[in-house]
């Protein structure tokens, strides 16, 4: 296998995120059912990882374990707030952000993990609770995304927070797999 590939299956060890043609019902529980796993996934990734864990990088160039937690409690916020304007605003226009220079931000190095953690517990229990309760009609309502300069439906975003769960879980996991943590 040549290091290319490496790189390519370390920065995405479940595969590029892949838009659904479409959606049902059965899809639509899967990827709430990831978004509810999460936080518990989370807590066994970093079950007695120590300081020199959290300070390695996932790949070559890649984030710290550190910056990989903390960046998933921000996207999902991030998610969440989309959410909310997307079912009470009309195609609301969300606000992008630089995750890479969030991921260097003070708090990144200075709040404990557990602290982001602990979040996404209680983040996705309200995020899940009401994507839980969404209509046929609530799941069309969409956001506009400037950068992507496309309108993104709310079940395609559970999509898309459904692989994000995973992708991440897995660079951490796969990443104390390889290390032997």
């Amino acid at each position: 296998m040549s290091d290319n590939i490496d790189i390519e299956q370390l920065k995405y060890p479940i595969g590029p995120y892949q838009r659904p043609e479409g959606y049902d019902d059965k899809k639509l529980n899967e990827w709430i059912s990831i978004l509810e796993a999460l936080p518990g996934w989370l807590d066994v990734c970093i079950e007695n990882l120590d300081e020199a864990h959290l300070q390695t990088a996932y790949r070559p160039g890649g984030w710290t374990v550190q910056q990989v937690l903390h960046h998933i409690a921000d996207s999902h916020m991030n998610m969440y707030i989309r959410l909310k304007f997307a079912l009470t605003t009309d195609n609301p226009t969300i606000m992008p952000y630089d995750e890479n220079k969030w991921a260097l931000l003070h708090d990144v190095e200075a709040v404990p993990v557990n602290i982001s953690i602990t979040l996404l517990h209680a983040l996705h229990r309200r995020i899940t609770a009401l994507l839980r309760s969404l209509s046929a009609e609530q799941w069309q309502r969409a956001y506009y995304h400037p950068d992507n300069k496309g309108n993104y439906p709310l079940w395609e975003m559970a999509a898309l927070y459904a692989w994000h769960s995973r992708h991440h879980m897995e660079h951490v996991r796969q990443l104390r797999v390889r290390m032997g943590w």
